[in-house]
């Protein structure tokens, strides 16, 4: 990185979790209800997977929620503190401890709001193969409120930041905050960025994202949220660059920028679909022996392209630190990156 970057230039709002991370024999999804490569939210009868993952597996606590995940990613690249800032709501214990530490030891500036009569909140990552399943129990990450946001200093941080970034399972936590990001960053023609984050999200909280989606200028997701998408919207979910096309043409508020969609596909090449454009972007495919895990791999896919994006590189720069990050991601465990960063653009 050559030049310095505004502090806070970049802000960020999600669930900040603590993954708790291992690897379980496929039975132990059948046990409780899941699928390979699932993310959903924790209902009672997921609880107890959280204290049997650190009783019976080699568990390891690693600091996740995928918008805290993405900044951390993004620092790593930028190498500079305090380039990105990030909300969202803890508990008053010893894992809100290590996240806060895990987060500023990667140079992000957190702000988190803190609440003291529930737990922090927690995400089990299990991994069977090369295939990773989200279990996530939001706990204190489900009480953030919009008066966080409002509080002078933290409105200060909104309104100085450039670049804005939310992930779509913020969508189930607190709508009014994610609307009040998006009008600010629309009142200053700044970029908002968002990510379909989930399949569920489109099942169950379309409302929200289609209330937010105007204000997207740049819209993040998989093959499998973006097929989500389409079947809740009744469009043909076959061809994602159909998909691609449609989300780029939902309303938005500033037409002078119009919305891109950028869709990763796992191995396939990465859509960058733009009003009149659908480019590929080739992902470099990894032997079997290198992946480790693939959890954190979309989170790090956008951490790559923010850390390129809020320094005004070209789109396809972006992109490709973004499979660069995502490619380093899955050679480790969980959304954990080792040595120094290597991208060249």
């Amino acid at each position: 990185m050559t030049s310095t970057l505004q502090e806070g230039i970049l802000v960020g709002c999600g669930n900040p979790l603590l993954d708790i991370s291992a690897v379980v024999p496929l039975n132990f999804l059948k046990k409780y209800s899941m699928n390979e490569d699932d993310a959903i939210l924790a209902e009672d009868r997921h609880m107890p997977i959280y204290g049997e993952l650190v009783e019976g597996y080699q568990a390891e606590f690693l600091a996740g929620g995928s918008v805290q995940n993405s900044l951390r990613i993004a620092q790593w690249i930028l190498r500079q503190p305090r380039v990105a800032v990030f909300f969202g709501c803890v508990g008053e214990d010893r894992y809100a401890g290590i996240l806060k530490e895990k987060a500023q030891a990667a140079g992000l500036d957190v702000h988190y709001q803190v609440k003291k009569d529930v737990p922090t909140g927690t995400c089990a990552v299990l991994i069977t193969g090369t295939h990773r399943s989200l279990c996530a129990n939001l706990a204190a990450a489900n009480n953030f409120t919009i008066d966080h946001l409002e509080e002078p200093s933290n409105k200060a941080l909104v309104d100085n930041a450039q670049y804005y970034y939310i992930s779509g399972f913020f969508l189930t936590v607190n709508p009014p905050s994610i609307m009040q990001v998006a009008a600010t960053a629309h009142a200053k023609q700044r970029p908002f960025l968002m990510n379909l984050s989930a399949p569920f999200i489109s099942q169950f909280y379309m409302a929200p994202l289609l209330a937010a989606l105007p204000y997207v200028d740049i819209i993040f997701g998989n093959e499998a949220e973006a097929q989500s998408f389409a079947e809740a919207q009744q469009w043909p979910s076959g061809d994602l660059r159909e998909i691609g096309k449609r989300l780029v043409a939902m309303e938005k508020k500033n037409p002078a920028r119009p919305r891109i969609a950028i869709l990763t596909q796992g191995c396939d090449p990465v859509l960058l679909i733009q009003q009149d454009s659908v480019q590929e972007f080739p992902v470099t495919k990894l032997a079997v022996h290198e992946i480790v895990d693939t959890n954190g791999a979309g989170d790090a896919f956008v951490g790559g392209f923010l850390s390129q994006f809020v320094q005004g590189k070209s789109l396809d720069v972006c992109i490709r630190c973004g499979n660069y990050a995502a490619g380093h991601i899955i050679k480790n465990p969980g959304c954990t990156y080792s040595g120094e960063p290597e991208f060249v653009e």
